[in-house]
């Protein structure tokens, strides 16, 4: 009797979760790049220096934070002592640690906090 009221419990249990799925799939990455904040793609060093001109860095040793926070997606860890501008060499170090987009950022007022102006689709 016991054996067989087991066994019912069982395969009640089991036919639950077998009908129960998986639920919806996930997407590999966000839509319109990296969430707010969080590494995304590492560039490599011509992308970064394209990126750097683009912002308006072309022949300087440093941008002030709001011509390189469209591109930055979490100045605190991009620079670090916290000043007026970016150096060089913190942007490059940025872009090494995948803290660096290609497009900027929309602006916060739009509402569009650190999504790219145009995200990158995969085909």
């Amino acid at each position: 009797m016991k054996l067989v009221t087991f066994t019912a419990v069982a395969m009640l249990l089991s036919a639950g979760y077998a009908f129960a799925g998986g639920g919806a799939p996930v997407p590999p990455e966000p839509e319109g790049g990296p969430p707010a904040g969080r590494p995304g793609a590492v560039l490599d060093d011509t992308k970064c220096q394209a990126v750097w001109t683009k912002a308006g860095g072309d022949g300087l040793k440093y941008l002030e934070t709001d011509k390189a926070a469209p591109y930055i997606t979490n100045m605190k860890l991009a620079n670090p002592d916290n000043d007026k501008d970016v150096t060089k060499t913190e942007f490059l170090d940025a872009c090494k640690n995948g803290l660096v987009q290609e497009q900027p950022s929309k602006p916060a007022e739009s509402g569009g906090g650190q999504t790219p102006e145009t995200p990158t689709k995969k085909p």
